[in-house]
């Protein structure tokens, strides 16, 4: 009895454990403890039948004839749940002895047609603690009530005087009645680590290092489920364990009604729309009232739930106009355009000028006018190897009123006088002189009126001939003036 008191005692100390843990579980009902019957049947390790599942596995279900059961409360068990779908477990069991099969001795007793002959070793008693480690099937197959299952793990056998380590693979199945009571079927191979088959008993014929069946029926009950704020749903499946709510939201409550959990309901106190996170809509203008700046009359998502009559993107509270369209800037009235470019007067460079909005409202440069600036700035001529206009010469100031004439259309355009020589002369000669007439011909255009922001002059000295330098025909073409369209002096501002 003293291996029966230290079995016992284990598995108490063990449950004792199982409600103080019960706080970490990740499973509805972790814990369960099973109690009920058990039965040990030597059968398999007589060695009696030809090969090795015959000796070893034959007449497993010769209950009246092998099986040993004790008739009362014999095993105690207790398991928690893992994880997808795994257990660990404990187990005590107690019996006594008294079928114990064995091979080839006709002297002991009958024998059967394997040469099996069952005796009574003396009443032994036996007692077994055991590990587990079981694998549910009952998720996969997805039933609530089957729950078959594969287990393997070890344990220790007290067996008469005898005792032994085993290695237990098993297999078991539940019916569940309840989600927490069932019957519990399982059978294990109980394989004596050290043991040899030929000598399953000592020198005295007393049983020693038996590997056995054991089979078990007994009931289970699952425990260990917490369900803190009492609405019958469990923690792990309550979406709101510390406050009583719907099983529909998972345990969550829904205060107003509008079947929208509290913890998704932007007004939780307020019958609405599932479509406004259960907030209402007055002016019924698919803006939740708390976010509509204007609750009582429907109006626009951009304007925060407020009407625009004029459609000018500014609402009619915030408009001075709210008939008429009109910018922002200006209040929301319409702004002056006189020569109708799209660019109002007070940001128009050219008002009076019809003109794109890219270019401030004024004309794009055309190519005409960069054709006719260039025939004019060919034309105007300097004293020889100076930057003096030519004396006496009244086609030139001509010319650079032409020029002025064609700029002043362009108010925002920006222009790039270049100077260019023939190759007569040193380079560095040359090219100060292209420079200094360019310089010439800038000066004299912002004397005329042009804006000086709209002009810079260059110098390429002989650099860049448009004819060539052998002929005195081709070094004429070559000392000339350009005008070139440079971009606007509002680029990348506008």
């Amino acid at each position: 009895m003293k291996h029966l008191n230290k079995l016992l005692v284990a598995v108490m100390m063990v449950m004792g454990l199982a409600p103080q843990a019960s706080h970490a579980q990740d499973s509805n009902n972790p814990w369960a403890i099973s109690f009920g019957v058990n039965a040990v049947d030597t059968r398999t390790s007589s060695g009696a039948g030809s090969g090795f599942f015959d000796q070893h596995f034959s007449q497993p279900f010769a209950v009246k004839d092998n099986w040993n059961i004790l008739p009362s409360l014999s095993y105690i068990g207790v398991s928690r749940y893992v994880g997808s779908g795994f257990s660990v477990g404990l187990q005590g069991s107690v019996n006594k002895i008294d079928k114990f099969v064995v091979f080839n001795q006709p002297s002991l007793g009958v024998t059967d047609s394997r040469g099996n002959t069952v005796v009574n070793p003396g009443d032994l008693m036996y007692y077994g603690i055991d590990a587990t480690i079981k694998y549910s099937f009952k998720d996969l197959i997805k039933s609530k009530v089957i729950d078959p299952s594969l287990s393997v793990g070890g344990g220790y056998t007290f067996f008469g005087d005898s005792s032994y380590g085993t290695v237990n693979p098993g297999a078991g199945l539940i019916f569940w009645f309840t989600d927490a009571i069932g019957l519990e079927l399982t059978t294990k191979y109980k394989w004596a680590v050290a043991a040899d088959d030929n000598e399953r008993v000592d020198a005295s014929g007393t049983p020693d290092q038996v590997s056995h069946f054991q089979h078990t029926a007994g009931l289970i009950f699952k425990f260990g489920g917490k369900d803190t704020d009492g609405d019958g749903i469990y923690d792990k499946d309550d979406a709101c364990p510390d406050v009583a709510g719907l099983k529909q939201f998972n345990g969550c409550p829904d205060t107003d009604g509008d079947g929208i959990v509290d913890a998704s309901d932007a007004c939780p106190d307020v019958f609405g729309l599932a479509a406004l996170n259960g907030c209402p809509d007055t002016d019924g203008d698919g803006i939740a009232d708390k976010d509509d700046a204007c609750p009582d009359v429907a109006g626009l998502a951009a304007l925060k739930g407020c009407p625009d009559t004029d459609g000018d993107g500014i609402a009619d509270k915030d408009d001075k106009c709210p008939t008429v369209a009109g910018p922002r800037e200006n209040g929301g009235c319409p702004v002056l355009d006189a020569d109708k470019d799209g660019v109002a007067d007070k940001d128009d460079d050219c008002p009076t000028v019809y003109g794109p909005a890219s270019n401030r409202g004024c004309p794009e440069v055309t190519s005409e006018a960069l054709e006719d600036l260039k025939v004019q700035a060919r034309a105007v001529y300097f004293n020889s190897g100076k930057a003096t206009f030519k004396t006496g010469d009244k086609e030139t100031p001509a010319r650079l009123d032409a020029i002025k004439e064609i700029l002043k259309n362009y108010p925002n355009a920006k222009f790039s006088i270049e100077g260019h020589t023939d190759s007569t002369g040193s380079a560095k000669v040359n090219q100060k002189l292209s420079e200094d007439r360019a310089a010439a011909v800038m000066n004299a255009l912002i004397e005329r009126g042009v804006n000086a922001e709209n002009l810079e002059s260059k110098g390429f000295g002989a650099t860049q001939p448009v004819a060539s330098n052998k002929t005195a025909a081709g070094k004429a073409q070559n000392r000339r003036t350009e005008i070139r369209h440079i971009g606007s002096k509002y680029q990348g501002k506008i």
